[in-house]
């Protein structure tokens, strides 16, 4: 089994890598590490869960300690601030004791701190496009000393609506620069905009079967759409778990399962885009360090959330892409360890659930699970005791009784079952 001693990594690389506990480098790794080390063009094409991220931090690290120079030398360009964030800790760890900076910059937040950092001084900046450019037209930030350029997850970008911002930035950077092109998927309009970035680049490709996907233990559970509620709360009970990630489809369906659970005394905890920065961050945080073990979220958590101890991912809907089925799971089973993905499925998801046994070219083993009638469910909110009916994913927000944090609805009381008392009544 080849070693990350095999690949003319130095020393302090070496050593930082140990201590994280990285023993050999995954197929990407081991393939783009010495083209990148001798200063090659690069297209990646990679899921998620691969461990592309080290691909390129550990030959940009390489590079930066040996020269002897000052500013921003490397740029990597990511399409969310999840993802921004995920590599400048990747490149903090890694980086351990080189005396290089890193940066992270990004939109939804002000930007006093992230321009007020960039005057003191960066090696490495890693940044979403819309930030980017903005602080490039505002003249608070000048690239003319890149020498590496990264294009992570260029397809979500495309699909992010960001392609001119990213014509208008590459025009800006040196035509004298090595250049790093990630991608999962290469349809038409990604591959000309690697054509324009890349120079006589060497390919490297990590299929889903050889990476992620078969490292993962796989089932789909067939059930009723009103089941799934009682199907999540059973597994979560009874699943020898550490870390959990919950995936929907909609915002909506992420507050309804968070209030479910806590109703049945299930602490969990919701990421998704209606959150502001600071309470998904703040989410992101007591989900890694463990005191919150279930996270709910969209499938803007799907890709560049590297989160390490994550035991199982749980599909409580199916998501609209077969690809996006490979990025929710490779939440799990990331640095070489094993995990576990369940899928929910009901009637009308069997079609999109086809197309993923045929991307991923595996054919999952399948339970069927029938619930027991739930009878209306109290849910405590702030204090107070109000009685609504279960819900149920897929409704109409008009038909559905829930409580929806997101839009800031008014609760929507239902008529009081016959068993029900109210706790908040004086005696």
């Amino acid at each position: 089994m080849l070693t990350f001693n095999e690949l003319s990594l130095i020393g302090p690389l070496l050593k930082n890598l140990k201590t994280l506990g990285y023993e050999s480098p995954t197929a990407i790794q081991a393939a783009s590490i010495p083209l990148l080390l001798e200063g090659h063009d690069l297209l990646g094409i990679a899921q998620t869960g691969t461990g592309k991220t080290a691909a390129f931090c550990l030959p940009i690290l390489q590079k930066l300690t040996i020269q002897d120079d000052t500013g921003i030398r490397a740029l990597i360009i990511a399409p969310t601030r999840e993802l921004a964030t995920q590599i400048h800790l990747s490149f903090e760890q890694y980086g351990q004791g080189l005396g290089l900076t890193s940066l992270a910059i990004y939109g939804g937040v002000e930007q006093k701190s992230q321009v007020r950092a960039l005057r003191e001084g960066v090696d490495i900046l890693v940044a979403t496009p819309g930030r980017l450019l903005d602080l490039m037209e505002q003249g608070l930030l000048r690239l003319g000393k890149i020498q590496m350029l990264v294009l992570d997850e260029a397809d979500r970008m495309l699909d992010m609506g960001f392609i001119e911002d990213l014509h208008t930035i590459i025009q800006s950077l040196p035509s004298d620069r090595q250049s790093m092109f990630f991608s999962a998927t290469m349809p038409g309009p990604v591959a000309a905009l690697s054509k324009k970035i890349l120079n006589d680049p060497k390919r490297v490709e990590v299929s889903p079967n050889s990476s992620t996907v078969l490292k993962i233990e796989q089932k789909v559970i067939f059930c009723k759409r009103e089941d799934k509620f009682q199907l999540l709360r059973k597994l979560l009970k009874q699943e020898d778990r550490e870390l959990v990630v919950v995936f929907t489809k909609t915002k909506n369906s992420a507050d309804k399962i968070k209030e479910y659970l806590r109703f049945h005394r299930i602490a969990a905890t919701v990421f998704h885009g209606d959150k502001s920065q600071e309470d998904r961050e703040k989410a992101l945080f007591n989900f890694k360090n463990g005191s919150m073990k279930i996270l709910i979220a969209t499938d803007i958590a799907a890709r560049g959330i590297d989160i390490q101890g994550v035991s199982h991912v749980i599909n409580f809907e199916l998501p609209m892409e077969a690809e996006n089925y490979v990025h929710r799971i490779g939440r799990t089973a990331r640095a070489g360890n094993s995990g576990t993905a369940i899928t929910f499925c009901e009637e009308s998801e069997k079609g999109i659930l086809e197309r993923i046994q045929k991307l991923i070219q595996l054919k999952l083993p399948t339970e069927t699970f029938k619930g027991t009638s739930e009878a209306p469910g109290i849910w405590l909110q702030e204090g107070s005791v109000r009685q609504v009916t279960a819900p149920t994913p897929g409704k109409s927000q008009e038909k559905s009784v829930y409580i929806d944090h997101s839009k800031r609805q008014k609760v929507v009381v239902a008529k009081k079952h016959p068993g029900f008392k109210n706790r908040n009544k004086k005696k």
